[in-house]
């Protein structure tokens, strides 16, 4: 089965460069495609975060798989498969991150929190609700913790 996506907005942001850490100082601005019409954004003003789909569009067709590795190829953590990992080599290379919503003006959102480089393709905006968070408390290996230790630090 084949499934064709076009984006329906871009990054706008000044990392243009793939890295791990350091996202949390990102202020990026997402703007609508040209075939998506502005009323789509009406109302996402009333919401406090956005879930935001997007395709890590410089990742190499061969460099996308689903394997198992050691995180950041980090020695000290355990071998994990794709699927317990976040990372962007993934086989549709999919990423999603939820962000805070600064500004919303006409065909743009302000957000902070975006962890994707500029011209980077938006697949989906979706508001947070409440409802639709983790039911529950949130479980996650020691490994995990210390691969994001620095990934959202400001300075």
């Amino acid at each position: 089965m084949t499934i064709e996506i076009q984006p329906v907005a871009f990054v706008k942001n000044s990392r243009e460069t793939p890295e791990d850490d350091d996202w949390g100082r990102v202020a990026s601005i997402i703007e609508l495609a040209e075939h998506i019409p502005t009323e789509s954004l009406t109302g996402i003003g009333e919401f406090s975060h956005l879930e935001i789909l997007y395709y890590f569009h410089l990742v190499p067709d061969e460099k996308a798989v689903a394997r198992s590795r050691h995180p950041r190829n980090n020695m000290d953590w355990p071998v994990v498969g794709t699927f317990a990992q976040r990372n962007k080599s993934r086989p549709n290379r999919l990423g999603i991150t939820t962000v805070k919503l600064k500004q919303y003006e006409g065909r743009t959102l302000t957000v902070i929190g975006l962890d994707a480089i500029d011209g980077t393709p938006v697949i989906d905006i979706k508001p947070v609700m409440n409802e639709f968070l983790p039911m529950g408390q949130v479980e996650q290996p020691k490994w995990s913790k210390e691969l994001m230790a620095n990934y959202w630090k400001k300075e």
